[in-house]
């Protein structure tokens, strides 16, 4: 399935938002937020997928704020045909469940947030409300138009690379960081690697911390190997995929006996991301050097690039998500921009090159 382009239909003027909850206390909760941050106008407020159609058929709108579970059609089935009668509009999914949020994440929702309990719409929630439309709001979610397409880059000969051992298992970890767009290009990519693939997998998915256990079980699903949801001091280990969880940052430290294993940490990252690409894949490398295969997926800004720059020096390999393919190309389009991609390629040839764990 491929998810849509989008972009803003007018630049200038408040941001017009349509809120979709059949819960009238959170509809005035979430309008009143919204009002409040002076950015945006609330234009209309429903309680079902089939009032919010009725209101699109005669209105524009920039943003939805859809909630999940509600009577009649859900949000989640609702979802393709909001996004199709009101195109250019951002959907972002306002749910209590965290496993329908991460569902709308892969058809094709600018994000999910976690709806807090009844009486908790407090200051800290309207603070995240108003900084996740501001950024949907400054970013471009359609296909950039360039003169010319992203070029595929066919991967350096590195003479510091390490040489091929027997088998030419050139890959001992795999490391992924992926934001919005990022969950579709994870399908894509991990679908495409064999049961026999043995190769840990790190994946830094920019994700609240309430969907991460739906995240790893719908990953584990695609892989078809079990998925965790990192821990301290988790030792990493063939055929293991763990996922940053929503509240650290998941780094690499090698083991006195050999081998490696996950350390979390809460420390602020420069991208301002929590969890952050940076810091996973410059620990994986300074742990694998060149027996890394780092992985850049679509995902809004430039987290990642300097963690890139650290695998890239040490001689991992630096594969990005093509422009044609990406929701947003802009976490690959800075790697690309900043002379480190190794390879651009649609997630179904990323997974593919890394299932033949070695250098093309």
């Amino acid at each position: 399935m491929s998810l849509p382009s989008r972009r803003l239909a007018v630049e200038d003027g408040p941001q017009l938002v349509l809120i979709v909850d059949d819960s009238a206390v959170a509809r005035a909760m979430l309008a009143s937020m919204l009002k409040a941050s002076g950015r945006f106008e609330v234009v209309g407020t429903v309680p079902t997928a089939a009032a919010a159609l009725k209101f699109l058929a005669a209105n524009r709108v920039d943003f939805i704020l859809l909630d999940i579970e509600m009577p009649g059609v859900d949000g989640l089935t609702a979802l393709p045909g909001l996004a199709a009668a009101a195109p250019g509009a951002r959907i972002i999914v306002v749910s209590s469940a965290p496993a329908a949020g991460v569902q709308a994440l892969a058809v094709g929702a600018a994000d999910a947030l976690t709806k807090p309990g009844a009486g908790e719409l407090s200051a800290p929630f309207a603070k995240l409300l108003v900084n996740t439309l501001l950024r949907l709001k400054d970013a471009d979610l359609s296909v950039p138009q360039v003169a010319e397409p992203a070029p595929v880059i066919p991967l350096r000969t590195r003479e510091q690379a390490a040489p091929p051992r027997p088998g030419g298992d050139e890959y001992d970890m795999v490391a992924i960081g992926a934001s919005t767009g990022g969950i579709h290009a994870l399908g894509g990519m991990l679908r495409e690697l064999p049961s026999s693939f043995r190769v840990p997998i790190l994946v830094t998915q920019h994700l609240p911390a309430s969907f991460m256990p739906y995240f790893a079980a719908q990953l584990s699903l695609l892989a078809g190997r079990p998925c965790d949801v990192a821990t301290d001091r988790m030792r990493i280990s063939p055929e293991r995929l763990i996922v940053a969880p929503g509240d650290a940052h998941m780094m690499c430290v090698p083991l006195p006996g050999g081998g490696a294993a996950i350390r979390l940490s809460h420390e602020p990252a420069a991208s301002g991301c929590m969890p952050s690409v940076d810091p996973m894949l410059a620990s994986a490398a300074d742990v694998y050097g060149s027996r890394m295969l780092a992985v850049m997926l679509s995902g809004m800004g430039r987290d990642g690039t300097a963690g890139a720059g650290h695998a890239h020096a040490a001689g991992a390999a630096v594969v990005v998500q093509d422009r044609e393919t990406s929701v947003v190309w802009g976490m690959p389009g800075s790697v690309v921009r900043a002379g480190l991609a190794d390879a651009v390629l649609a997630p179904e040839a990323i997974g593919r090159l890394a299932a033949t764990c070695r250098r093309p």
